[in-house]
């Protein structure tokens, strides 16, 4: 019923799923990930207990390998079931139960387990793991993961269609202010309220919104905040009604790109600022 990717950055800082479906709400049962630890998918006969298992086995030192035979090992459901993990390591482990709907199956390397049931055909992960390699050079796991989902769609995909898509990805202290280690988690879960019911097109979208909203600017992003430009800040500011441009920021939700001192302001910002 779905096509995934897990992986690991090539950095070994940063670990994800992405995955799609021709069932409701995908997200919610097939990916997990804790940072420093590793990630796995559940799905064809998913058994959700495997994502907490698995977990909990590579926090134990497990490898990707050690943890899925101990999945299976303990699972009399086994032959229903795939699942793919990816340990500390970059290491990837990926189990396709012969009784999972044809087609199904899965292909691994270092640092990521592709894997698929009911799919078009094997042509599906094999134009994943391309646009993985690929994507090499991408330093945004995030990017890597929906690059490799969305050749997937393309090759075919869910032979029964579309309807939910959903990325998790997980580095430490990557979450909103440094509070938490989630950096993206993002599902759509139906594609009934979508115009061009492509579940896979709105996580890209969704995406391109989690970077603005809930990740910090990089230092090439920052622009400097002169008396001029603070001027102009302000300025702005009170043709919007707000008290200052700091209250401004808030209400649109960009803390994490201005500067709580006002000292620099990120560069999209600043052109939706002088766009408006």
């Amino acid at each position: 019923m779905t096509f995934s990717i897990v992986a690991r950055s090539a950095d070994g800082s940063t670990w994800g799923v992405a995955v799609a479906s021709k069932f409701l709400a995908v997200g919610n049962a097939v990916p997990a990930a804790v940072a420093g630890v590793g990630a796995i998918a559940t799905q064809a006969s998913a058994n959700v207990a495997y994502k907490g298992l698995a977990l909990a086995h590579l926090d134990d030192g497990a490898t990707a390998a050690v943890a899925l035979q101990r999945l299976l090992e303990e699972d009399e459901g086994r032959d229903h079931r795939q699942v793919g993990i990816v340990d500390v390591d970059g290491g990837a482990a990926s189990h396709t139960g012969p009784a999972c709907f044809p087609w199904a199956g899965s292909l691994t390397g270092e640092g990521y387990a592709i894997q698929g049931n009911i799919l078009t055909g094997s042509e599906v992960v094999e134009a994943m793991e391309r646009a993985w390699l690929d994507s090499a050079e991408e330093p945004d796991l995030a990017r890597r993961l929906l690059a490799a989902l969305t050749a997937g769609d393309a090759a075919g995909g869910d032979s029964r269609g579309r309807q939910s898509a959903a990325l998790l990805v997980v580095r430490e202290e990557a979450g909103y202010g440094g509070a938490d280690d989630i950096a993206v988690d993002l599902r759509v879960d139906d594609n009934g309220s979508l115009p061009d019911g492509d579940p896979i097109a709105e996580l890209a979208r969704l995406l391109d919104l989690n970077d603005l909203y809930l990740t910090a600017s990089t230092e090439e992003e920052k622009v400097p905040v002169t008396p001029e430009l603070e001027a102009e800040l302000s300025a702005f500011a009170e043709r919007e009604g707000s008290r200052d441009f700091l209250s401004w920021v808030g209400a649109q939700n960009y803390e994490m790109r201005v500067a709580e001192d006002l000292s620099w302001i990120d560069q999209r910002i600043l052109a939706i600022v002088r766009a408006s």
